[in-house]
């Protein structure tokens, strides 16, 4: 009999640190003094720690903290116990196998929520294939949108230890973001995505751990939330879901530290909903969608909830609930007439401004094609390839495969095959995992027609694959 894939729970279940009780114990601290204690000597040594009794309390449930918090925690009990202590004694001594939890949590400290991402970043920019593995389930997404919407922003967020930061510094980042998004619609992840994570890992965390006013700290996050997100898409268009999903938690944590619950609603709409149905959990691409627009109620633009619906309305189709489905596209499309009629457009967030008709017109697309409706799936489909830009590559190539597919629904079969061979043409100038994802379900809406000649040619020019 199968058995059901490992839970975010069963991957990161911890044994409780007795050798730590015991020496809290002997010391005769509080969870909340020891605390106090591991900050002060981490700002001797130039860090700016944040724990309290409730980190203490993980710590005691068998959670290691990063980086040099151990050899900091060892030596606070140490000065409260008069005698040397190591990281050992304490239980922290272990060699950390990230493969299990890491980026999945959600953390609730700030400092440890850095700490979470940092280290995703470095270990993602090093290649190590322990956080590019399999995905877990579709609830390592949906729990920390609970998070999420029970948590308000950060009480603060300003740091006094490091490298100084200001707003010059938020400013380069999110123009990086501007450019490398650019080049990831025109050219695909494959392409872009080391960039990217090189700079996480070597621009974007330094800058993280430095230090910073609460005001350009709250920016910061903003600024570092967007690129996260964008290194979650990167992921998914790389073939490596399972990082997708660490990148998009955290992105939705740094959201939340600063302030920004409009982004953090984006990242569970754009990001997580559409992961959750790659990975064949439709019901949570639905919920995910809901959860951003609740958490985000009296936040967003009424381009950003046009785009909020329509991600609810390609779950119901996925799961072929036409009714909800037409229910979620109608208020995805009465939203959107309403940002068309908005006499100032300024009022949209950079983040969204691509959401223009021709994306609108796209989800639609796949709507109809979910849920087996090749005339209304063709409509959209041309009106989005209509309205695209050319530098939007990637999207017309997808484009084109729901246009093909929609005709090959219609029997027009030779028609089909040219639009086909139209999108080949431009994912051989990609490197795109969802491209070939695309291009594979195509070659799949052929296979009754297997023995026409156009498909028989379109099957072999297409056997390869675009060029990797």
């Amino acid at each position: 009999m199968a058995t059901a894939p490992p839970t975010p729970r069963h991957l990161t279940a911890r044994q409780p640190n007795e050798r730590l009780g015991s020496l809290i114990e002997e010391a005769g601290c509080s969870n909340a003094g020891l605390a106090r204690r591991v900050n002060l000597v981490g700002a001797e040594h130039g860090l700016d720690l944040r724990y309290d009794k409730t980190s203490v309390a993980r710590w005691l449930r068998g959670q290691q903290p990063r980086g040099r918090a151990p050899a900091v925690i060892a030596e606070a009990l140490a000065r409260k116990l008069g005698r040397p202590v190591g990281v050992e004694e304490i239980g922290m001594a272990g060699p950390r196998h990230p493969a299990a939890g890491l980026g999945l949590r959600y953390e609730q400290n700030t400092t440890a929520a850095v700490e979470e991402a940092c280290e995703l970043w470095r270990l993602d920019a090093g290649r190590r294939e322990l956080v590019t593995g399999r995905p877990v389930a579709a609830s390592a997404l949906v729990e920390p949108s609970r998070d999420w919407l029970i948590n308000p922003p950060d009480a603060g967020v300003e740091r006094t230890v490091g490298p100084r930061v200001g707003m010059a510094d938020v400013v380069a980042v999110t123009a990086t973001t501007e450019a490398l998004s650019a080049l990831d619609h025109r050219f695909g992840g494959g392409h872009v995505r080391p960039v990217l994570s090189h700079y996480l890992a070597g621009v974007v965390a330094g800058l993280l751990t430095g230090s910073y006013r609460d005001a350009v700290g709250r920016a910061l996050f903003r600024a570092a939330a967007r690129l996260a997100e964008l290194a979650g898409y990167m992921a998914v268009d790389t073939g490596r879901p399972g990082l997708a999903q660490r990148h998009y938690i955290q992105a939705l944590r740094l959201a939340q530290a600063g302030g920004d619950r409009a982004y953090g609603g984006y990242v569970l709409a754009a990001g997580m909903s559409h992961l959750a149905a790659s990975l064949g959990s439709p019901r949570e691409v639905a919920q995910l969608a809901r959860a951003a627009q609740e958490g985000a109620r009296g936040h967003v633009t009424p381009r950003t909830e046009a785009m909020f619906h329509a991600a609810e309305a390609r779950g119901h189709a996925v799961l072929g609930d036409a009714p909800a489905c037409r229910l979620a596209a109608g208020r995805a499309l009465a939203a959107f007439e309403r940002a068309e009629a908005a006499t100032d457009a300024g009022d949209d967030p950079s983040w969204i401004a691509h959401f223009d008709a021709a994306y609108l017109a796209d989800e639609l697309a796949h709507c109809h094609r979910d849920l087996g409706r090749p005339n209304p799936a063709r409509r959209r489909a041309e009106e989005a390839l209509s309205l695209h830009p050319e530098g939007r590559t990637r999207r017309r190539a997808i484009g084109l495969l729901l246009l093909a597919d929609a005709q090959a629904g219609q029997r027009e079969v030779d028609l089909a095959c040219h639009t086909g061979t139209e999108a080949l043409a431009l994912l051989g100038t990609l490197r795109s995992e969802r491209g070939r994802e695309y291009l594979d379900a195509f070659r799949r809406r052929l296979e009754p027609f297997a023995t026409e000649p156009a498909v028989r040619e379109f099957t072999e020019r297409s056997a390869a694959g675009p060029p990797a």
